[in-house]
């Protein structure tokens, strides 16, 4: 079975986690191979301008495999001495997030149904995320016993704030998709009929944008959650320096110009 069935149209490479009868988990090793790959493969096509991220079936992500959650499972994250846990949360799940902190090109989750845990975390990484109106969003890791082992507890509360960081992951509870709209969780609530047209359309919006000016703006934006004002002001400086001088801008231009003078 393929585990990430990419498809590429146009500009927009959509990405869908192919494991719906377990409702698309990330925590098994060869998932975790399959979207670093795909992801990364989508990064580096040069026909790639945006890239969308979805599940197939009723789910967006379970998060974890609870099958495979105990010591004795042979999948299984934890192992059986404690000390060589860490390794494998490092070898396994936790490349995923480190990956995206290095794509270029701007991805949109489409969550469509339950984003549970790692599932709710790996929508997080995204940079936009839309909602099916079915879509539901919890951090339950708590209800299991467990804490974020993905990253969520940086991730969660850099796109809804700690306060409802904390109490989604303290109360493992779960909200439903207008509750992810009132928090920021997600941008906007679509009709599940809707869900990948409506991604599609903004991806194209996005995509229709010179490219290297969107890359870079990913990267401030991104740089702009950690970084001092002071210090975000020169890479700004800097990045912009160039892109002064790219074609893509001169083009940009000239074409406004050309619009204002005819």
């Amino acid at each position: 079975m393929t585990l990430v069935i990419t498809d590429i149209e146009d500009d927009i490479a959509t990405l869908t986690l192919n494991n719906p009868a377990l409702h698309n988990p990330i925590s098994d090793m060869s998932m975790v191979d399959a979207l670093v790959t795909a992801l990364s493969r989508a990064d580096a096509d040069p026909a790639v301008r945006v890239i969308i991220l979805t599940g197939a079936g009723k789910s967006f992500s379970s998060g974890g495999n609870i099958r495979n959650m105990l010591p004795d499972s042979p999948h299984s994250l934890a192992h059986a001495q404690p000390a060589l846990t860490p390794g494998n949360y490092r070898n396994g799940i936790q490349r995923i997030p480190l990956l995206f902190e290095q794509l270029q090109k701007p991805v949109i989750a489409a969550v469509n149904g339950a984003a549970m845990g790692a599932g709710c975390d790996l929508a997080c990484m995204c940079d936009i995320r839309i909602a099916a109106r079915s879509a539901r969003f919890a951090e339950n890791f708590v209800k299991l016993g467990l804490i974020p082992g993905d990253g969520g507890a940086w991730l969660l509360q850099r796109a809804v704030g700690y306060s409802k960081a904390a109490e989604m992951a303290l109360t493992g509870e779960t909200i439903d998709a207008e509750g992810a709209l009132a928090c920021g969780l997600v941008s906007r609530i679509v009709p599940d009929s809707q869900l990948l047209i409506e991604a599609r359309s903004l991806a194209s919006r996005i995509a229709a944008n010179p490219p290297h000016a969107v890359q870079q703006t990913k990267r401030l934006l991104m740089q702009g959650r950690q970084s001092a004002l002071a210090t975000l002001l020169e890479t700004a400086a800097a990045v912009q320096a160039l892109m002064h001088t790219t074609e893509e801008h001169r083009a940009a231009v000239e074409a406004f110009n050309h619009r204002q003078s005819t």
